[in-house]
């Protein structure tokens, strides 16, 4: 894979949007931004916020590269969202065919979860193997679960034994892969050096922190933000508080606002218009 489309994958995957969600979150709950009974300032929780983003789109991430590694490789991508007999929607991480076996694999970061959550991944996981059961038969179908950090390996014992034993009951192969170990598996393991070079690159890269300015890039941020519900940008708009502690400390040139308000005011809908207008006010 070229470099740059690992880090257009990478970037577009992690940072795009997330302006957006984190305006949907403020607006949904303010108070865990600006209430008295929290030990940071509004700027801090933002931060904090947009950081956890970051990590849990990291894994979105390397989901895409790692099926376009496969597609590059010539592996075939087979549906991954599946429902089940109880109406549970499933999304499977990766589902492909190589040669005659068709694959599929739930796929985290890393191996760290406690007690109560590594049983509820083991249970996912026998959810969705039952769901590609049905739809590929157990003759072909080899079940993986693939942590991608190397360096964490707490619960391997527990996943090991869990997966034998629904090897053992559905007569499906199940195996478990950290790192480097599921291209090796695959016979590709050449992606790995790969990912690991590229992902020091593009971590040079980036910044040390998420920027909270919004404005520096205006015009991006409103393409980005300008057409979440009415009911956010009212939410934001209509406390004078969450306006002064939250809305400025994203927008403090104001600049993006002014985009919104000209936006807003060429809408017809009156929900629109009245947007426009607490905008106005505020600005």
């Amino acid at each position: 894979m070229d470099y740059n489309l690992f880090k257009q994958i990478f970037n577009e995957t992690i940072f795009e949007k997330s302006k957006a969600d984190l305006l949907e979150k403020i607006s949904s709950s303010p108070t865990r931004y600006i209430g008295l009974f929290r030990p940071t300032k509004p700027k801090a929780k933002i931060l904090q916020n947009l950081l956890q983003s970051h990590e849990i789109r990291f894994g979105d991430a390397f989901e895409h590269v790692i099926e376009k590694y496969l597609q590059i490789k010539g592996c075939k991508i087979l549906q991954k969202r599946f429902t089940n007999s109880d109406g549970d929607v499933l999304n499977i991480d990766q589902c492909f065919k190589k040669g005659n076996k068709v694959y599929f694999i739930e796929q985290k970061v890393r191996d760290d979860h406690d007690s109560t959550k590594k049983r509820g991944q083991i249970q996912n996981f026998e959810k969705k193997l039952n769901a590609v059961l049905k739809e590929y038969g157990e003759k072909n179908l080899i079940g993986i679960f693939y942590f991608v950090d190397p360096d964490l390996i707490k619960n391997k014992n527990f996943y090991s034994d869990e997966l034998e034993k629904m090897t053992n009951d559905y007569n499906v192969k199940t195996h478990i892969f950290y790192g480097k170990e599921l291209f090796n598996y695959l016979d590709y393991s050449g992606i790995w050096n790969e990912i690991l070079e590229y992902l020091a690159i593009w971590k040079k890269e980036i910044p040390e922190l998420p920027e909270i300015n919004f404005d520096l890039d205006a015009y991006h941020t409103f393409e980005e933000i300008k057409d979440l519900k009415p009911l956010v940008f009212r939410k934001l708009l209509e406390n004078e508080e969450i306006f002064n502690e939250i809305v400025l400390t994203l927008f403090p040139e104001k600049k993006t606002l002014k985009l919104l308000y000209e936006y807003y005011s060429s809408k017809q809908e009156t929900i629109y218009r009245t947007i426009a207008n607490k905008l106005k006010e505020r600005l």
